[in-house]
Parts: structure tokens; C-alpha cells; sequence
């Protein structure tokens, strides 16, 4: 199952950003062939405009960026990092393009530059669009290509934004310190040299067609439609400085509003779609606490139907435990029918632990779902990407190229799935000293799926191995011990195999065998109690039985308290020591219950 898309760079766009980015780019074309014949017009001198829309460029461009990087930090996306950048980098240059601008500040301009500084400027900036749209298209495909998890750690957020910085510096030195190295593009503050223009210009075309050819060839999303808009508009202003090239005519009023446009178009494209995925965001948690409070109200019901089950055999075996300890309590012990009674409380708790695996076996039973493991695989390995990045862990995937089909409980594959992974990433974590690596491959073999987990990690040693899966062994400090045995239940009940091999040297892998063929039906059938718990509704809860459990251990611990005593006093030490194995024994099956 595909996870949900919540970005802007992969969410497929719907009928209404089509319809509406379609529209646009009609008005666009429309505003274009009427403003064309007038664009030579000269209009008069509104020194304040330049500085003006630069400024709403400005802002523009680092609301853009802000937004693009908080993108990239939660997808871990270098392409959206590149967009986010290259609107760092034009806003600085737009600010320098105002401060240089003739007669905005001062007549010659500031920054110390000639009179072509302004013009570059605006080139370099005009091509930086382009440039990074089409290596934003090469990195998202590559991005695509490459699984989520195999992703190495990248530079963060704070070197882009350095090198952005880094680059526009260096481009404003450019058209400042080295002016007289670059060819001229304006005779004056208002007349252009309109062949160099016009050259300049039909170069900046070829590179936003060539950006728009690479948008069209890959499955767009919603931030690909709006990129798009952008760039029509940008070559809208470009069609318009070529017919008109001098400053404040009617085309060049116009060429401003157009980029101001095309950054605008942008910018809120991405507010507004922000806030619808937020919304959708907001709706799927809404249902989640739904679901939530249901599944609340069923364990409600569930824990009362424990209760009827549980409570009858444990207060079989405190009755019986009472019967034991009034037995030993007398004057005269009677060890027969102390042994009896004792014997009685045991098989009370064996039918307690038999009832509680018909209760598991009916929780755990549900209708199987069809998946291919190998996704389930992906998947697992995505919810485990950020940890693998923070340890320095490569994860390589060689997963068979057909499909793994199986029937079973999803989540509980994905929950063995995702504990192996974690002892993984945990044993290759305290190697230093080596390359930190973890593998996963399947293949099929025949009606069978193998699946090995392998790490290079510290490794299991031999007389500790086989006791890997037993419960309550760990051999992590933080650990409990119930992970590796739960998930061998888990594959066990699915039909299938899971073991375990381990050198001091290769480090260790889980070897999972599960069958591959289609069973109608479920894992378990449903047991009498699962129907009963979907009607019982009681207020009570799980520590019901907690409480019998603690009632029935504390009534061992008085018999053996008992047994102690009377074994200081000198009574038979052969009857003693049978008793006590049977305490021993009763304690061990209500362990159990834990």
C-alpha cells in the first residue's frame, strides 16, 4: 500500500490546478498580444516603481524559500532544496538590481558598479530560474528512482542557504568589480544596445524552453504546474523585452508586472496548497481519533469478557491455594491433601493459561489481506530512515524483481518486519570501527519466500543464540526481551519460519521462510469468546485480572513462607521439597499471566 502523498512535489495535480494554471497562461498570452504593439511607447519616469516591485520580489522570493525548505526538511528532498535555493539567491540579486538601478537611489546608482550593472543583474537572475528548475527535474528523478532509506546524509538546510549567499555574492562582485569585462547592454540609463540584447535574450529563451521541455517529460505534480505558470511568465517578459529594449517605455512598465507575476504566481500556488494538504492533514487525524475511541470501547468490551473467562479458573486456584495453606497450617500438617490441594491449584492454572491462549488466538485472528512482502519491505524501511541517517547506516535493498504475494495480517508482518530492523540498526550502532551496513534481500524459491535480515554488526555468541527467541532474554541493556519472541509467534502462526545465524566476524541475520500461496480464510477461527466480547459491556477493565493474578501470587508466597517455617522446625524435608516444586511450578505458570 503506497503511503499517503502529502507534498507539494509529489502529490499529482487535480482538475482544479489544471483548469486554473490553463487559465492563467491564457491570460497571460492575451495580456501579451495586446500590450506588443505599444510596447515602444515611451511612458513616463516613475523613479520609485523599480525599487517598489523589486522589493515585493524580494519578499516573495525568501517566503518562497522558507516555504521550499520546511518541504525539503520533512521529505528529505535535495531538489526541493535546489528550488529553495535559487529563490535565496534571486532575492539577494533583486536586492542589489534595486540598490544599482539608476535614479532609484541615486543617479549613477549604488554598489559602486557602471552603467551595465543593472542590466547583468537582472540577466544572471533571469537564467538562475531556469538553470535550477531543470536540476531540481534531475534530482527528483533520481530522488524517485532510489529507495527512501538508502538515502546517504546530505548537507543540511544552513549550507544551502551559505552557498546561495556565496553565489550571489559572487555575481553582484561580478557585474560591480569586473563591469568592464562583461559586453554592454545599455549605451545610457535609458537606451540599450539591442543587438547584444536582443542575443542575451533569445540565449534566456532557449534555456527556459529546454526547462519546460524537462517539467513536461516527467509525471507533474502540484508544485511542477505552478513552476510552469511561473516560467511562461518569465518568457512572456522575455518576448517583451526583445521587442521593446529601452527603460520606461509601456513594454518595460509591463515586463515588471509580469515578473512581479510570475513570482507572485508562485507564492501563492504554494499557500494555498499548503493549507489545503494541511486540511486534509487535519481530517485524516480527526478520523484516526475516531477509530481510536472505537477500538477503546471493543478492548472495553473485550477486558469484560476476559474477566468471565480468566475469573473462574483463578478463583478456582485461590480457593485452592486457601485449601493448601489451611492443610499445612495445622498442628498436624497433612501432607496428602495439602499435595492434593496443590495439585488442584495447578491444573486451575493451566486452565487459566489455556483460556488466555484461546483469547490471544481469537484477538489475533482477522481476515487475511493480500500483499507483496517486498513493499512491505519498503515500507518498513522508510519508517526506519531517519534513524539509519542519524547512525551513518546504509541500507541495501536486493529484493527480488517479481512480486511476493502473501496472505496474512499486515501489520503484525510489518511489526516483525520493523523489530528485526531495529536489532539491526542497534548491533551495526556499536561498531565504530567498521562500515555500518544492513541488507536485506528476498527471493523466491519455488511455493517459498525467503527473506534474510543481515547486519555487520557485534554478532550473537554461541551459547547465547539459541536462547535468542526465548522470552525475556535480551541482550540490550534497554531492552525486554519480548521483541524476537513475538515476532517468531507472529511468523510461526502465519506458517512460517523464522531463525537466526550469527558469526563473530559477519555480524548476524534473521532468516524469515514464509509460504507463498493464496488461502482463503484467517489465521485462527473465532473462539466463542471474541463473540462474547463484542456484546459484553461492563465497566471493567484489564486490571481485573491484574488483580486476581496479584491475589493468587501473594497467596504462594504465604505457602511458602509456610513450608519455610516448617522446615526450620524439622518436619519431613523429602515432603518439603516436593511441596515446594509444586509452588515453584504454580508460580511459574502464573508468571504467565504477565
Amino acid at each position: 500500500m503506497p503511503l499517503e502523498k502529502l507534498g507539494l512535489f509529489d502529490t499529482p495535480p487535480g482538475p482544479r490546478e489544471v483548469r486554473l494554471s490553463l487559465a492563467t497562461v491564457g491570460l497571460l498570452v492575451a495580456a501579451l498580444i495586446l500590450i506588443v504593439p505599444f510596447s515602444d511607447i515611451r511612458a513616463p519616469e516613475i523613479d520609485a516603481f523599480v525599487p517598489v516591485s523589486d522589493t515585493i520580489m524580494f519578499l516573495s522570493d525568501l517566503i518562497i524559500a522558507s516555504l521550499l525548505y520546511a518541504q525539503a526538511s520533512v521529505f528529505r528532498s535535495q531538489a526541493l532544496k535546489v528550488l529553495a535555493s535559487v529563490n535565496v539567491f534571486n532575492a539577494l540579486l533583486i536586492a542589489a538590481h534595486a540598490l544599482s538601478f539608476p535614479g532609484a537611489f541615486s543617479p549613477g546608482g549604488l554598489l559602486g558598479g557602471g552603467v551595465n550593472t543593472t542590466a547583468w543583474l537582472f540577466v544572471i537572475r533571469r537564467a538562475a530560474f531556469p538553470i535550477a528548475v531543470m536540476l531540481y527535474v534531475a534530482l527528483k528523478k533520481a530522488e524517485s528512482r532510489r529507495s527512501p532509506a538508502t538515502e546517504q546524509p546530505t548537507a543540511g538546510i544552513n549550507m544551502w542557504i551559505l552557498a546561495a549567499v556565496l553565489l550571489a555574492a559572487a555575481a553582484t562582485m561580478l557585474v560591480t568589480v569586473g563591469h568592464d569585462l562583461l559586453p554592454p547592454l545599455f549605451l545610457n540609463r535609458l537606451d540599450a544596445i539591442a543587438t547584444n540584447v536582443d542575443f542575451v535574450g533569445i540565449a534566456s529563451l532557449a534555456l527556459y524552453v529546454a526547462a519546460m521541455a524537462a517539467l513536461f517529460r516527467r509525471p507533474m505534480s502540484v508544485l511542477d504546474v505552478w513552476l510552469l505558470v511561473a516560467l511562461s511568465g518569465f518568457f512572456a517578459q522575455m518576448i517583451l523585452n526583445l521587442a521593446s529594449h529601452d527603460r520606461f517605455t509601456v513594454g518595460f512598465y509591463f515586463e515588471y508586472v509580469l515578473l512581479v507575476f510570475a513570482t507572485l504566481v508562485v507564492l501563492l500556488a504554494l499557500i494555498d496548497e499548503s493549507n489545503r494538504l494541511y486540511v486534509r492533514l487535519a481530517l485524516a487525524t480527526a478520523a484516526r481519533n475516531r477509530e481510536r475511541e472505537a477500538r477503546l470501547v471493543s478492548i472495553d468490551a473485550v477486558a469484560a469478557a476476559i474477566t468471565d473467562e480468566v475469573g473462574q479458573p483463578l478463583i478456582a486456584t485461590k480457593l485452592s491455594a486457601s485449601a493448601g495453606l489451611s492443610w499445612l497450617d495445622r498442628q498436624k500438617p497433612d501432607r496428602s491433601k495439602a499435595i492434593e490441594s496443590l495439585r488442584e491449584t495447578i491444573d486451575a492454572g493451566d486452565r487459566t493459561f489455556e483460556v488466555i491462549k484461546r483469547l490471544r488466538a481469537a484477538l489475533t485472528s482477522g481476515s487475511l489481506s493480500q500483499f507483496n512482502l517486498n513493499d512491505l519491505v519498503r515500507e518498513a524501511a522508510l519508517l526506519f530512515e531517519r534513524d539509519l541517517a542519524a547512525h551513518k547506516i546504509s541500507l541495501e535493498l536486493a529484493l527480488d524483481d517479481a512480486d511476493l504475494p502473501m496472505q496474512g495480517n499486515r501489520t503484525k508482518i510489518q511489526q516483525v518486519l520493523s523489530s528485526l530492523l531495529a536489532n539491526a540498526i542497534e548491533s551495526v550502532s556499536a561498531m565504530p570501527e567498521r562500515a555500518r551496513r544492513v541488507a536485506i534481500r528476498s527471493t523466491l524459491e519455488g511455493e517459498k519466500i525467503l527473506l534474510d535480515i543481515s547486519d555487520i554488526g557485534v554478532g550473537i555468541l554461541r551459547e547465547k543464540i539459541d536462547k535468542i527467541f526465548d522470552p525475556f532474554f535480551t541482550l540490550s541493556a534497554s531492552g525486554t526481551g519480548l521483541g524476537l519472541s513475538l515476532a517468531r509467534t507472529i511468523i510461526e502462526e502465519h506458517g512460517g519460519r523464522l531463525s537466526v545465524s550469527s558469526d563473530k566476524d559477519r555480524g548476524t541475520t534473521f532468516h524469515l521462510q514464509m509460504n507463498c500461496r493464496r488461502v482463503a480464510g484467517k489465521l485462527h477461527s473465532s473462539s466463542s469468546i471474541l463473540e462474547d466480547a463484542q456484546v459484553a459491556v461492563r465497566p471493567l477493565t484489564p486490571v481485573g485480572l491484574n488483580v486476581f493474578r496479584d491475589e493468587a501470587a501473594d497467596l504462594l508466597t504465604l505457602i511458602s513462607s509456610e513450608l519455610a517455617a516448617l522446615r526450620e522446625a524439622g518436619h519431613d524435608q523429602a515432603w518439603l521439597r516436593g511441596s515446594m516444586e509444586v509452588v515453584v511450578a504454580l508460580e511459574r505458570k502464573l508468571s504467565s499471566l504477565v
